[in-house]
């Protein structure tokens, strides 16, 4: 028997690459690169989901450079806001569930605990608003959709700040490394485990829930503490292991304006999906471990 097809938008990305490696033969992944399937050509998109009987989409592309998009918005919405609503409508006039990745971003990190799916949204940069657009446009054409919400995601391939400490630390002697930003550190190969998860009970359970969820790996970090553990990991392997000095925000100075708060409360993906995130000192260890 056949197995069920997926579509994959950024199947080059880092979850892109994660669904891929986790998939493990559950499903017949399809992952068209960028020649095939490109997000700026409505076209382009409807062509490729028309094309086969999808059992589902996942759409894990999306334009990331968050700096970048302060003097590219026009592209930044393009992808992430207008590019989701075109595959939103074709998966629901096909009747294809929908998974969609989105980002912390959508929050202004103002609120002291960890945001939950209810509440309010308000991007402090073209990225974030671009990311929360995409989310309405998937909402409003009313499939059957998950969003699901991730953040400061790491593994061995792509970029991410993981492999820039790793670069950085063979290049410098001194670091300074943002301490009071906090997020949750989570592996994209554990947010491909949990879309493939879902995906299967979407396909199996008509009645599954659907809407908004977060899935980060559990606990929470600074950027300093998540440099700590990658350089207390590195000097185990006999790396040259540069000073690590904690910096304010402030310091740093970027073009686009980052949440002081990222920490995402995976609670309600728990209780209707029993998914549970290992702890987020675990998966980076594990991406480590993969680059050594």
């Amino acid at each position: 028997m056949s197995k069920p097809a997926i579509l994959i938008t950024g199947g080059t990305g880092q979850v892109g690459t994660g669904l891929t490696l986790a998939n493990q033969g559950r499903f017949e992944v399809v992952a068209p690169a960028r020649a095939e399937l490109d997000l700026l050509d409505a076209a382009s998109i409807e062509r490729n989901i028309s094309s086969r009987d999808w059992a589902a989409i996942i759409n894990c592309a999306a334009y990331t450079a968050v700096d970048k998009a302060e003097s590219e918005p026009e592209l930044a919405f393009a992808i992430n806001a207008e590019a989701p609503g075109i595959i939103a409508r074709a998966a629901a006039a096909r009747a294809i569930p929908l998974l969609h990745v989105s980002t912390d971003y959508v929050f202004d990190g103002s609120k002291a605990k960890p945001y939950t799916e209810d509440d309010p949204v308000a991007p402090l940069g073209v990225y974030g608003a671009s990311k929360e657009a995409g989310e309405r446009a998937v909402r409003d054409e009313g499939g059957r959709s998950i969003i699901l919400r991730t953040a400061w995601v790491v593994s061995p391939w792509g970029h991410n700040f993981v492999k820039t400490m790793l670069r950085l630390g063979t290049e410098r002697e001194e670091l300074g490394v943002v301490a009071d930003q906090i997020g949750c550190p989570t592996s994209a190969m554990d947010i491909a485990e949990t879309l493939l998860t879902l995906t299967e009970r979407l396909l199996q359970d008509p009645a599954a829930p659907l809407g908004t969820y977060h899935f980060v790996n559990a606990g929470e970090a600074s950027w300093h503490d998540l440099a700590a553990l990658i350089f207390t990991n590195a000097s185990k392997r006999g790396l040259h292991v540069p000073k690590l000095k904690p910096i304010a925000t402030h310091e740093y100075p970027t073009p686009a304006k980052r949440p002081l708060n990222s920490r995402l409360a995976a609670t309600r993906i728990q209780q209707h999906f029993g998914i549970e995130p290992r702890h987020w000192k675990l998966a980076v260890d594990k991406v480590l471990a993969a680059l050594a």
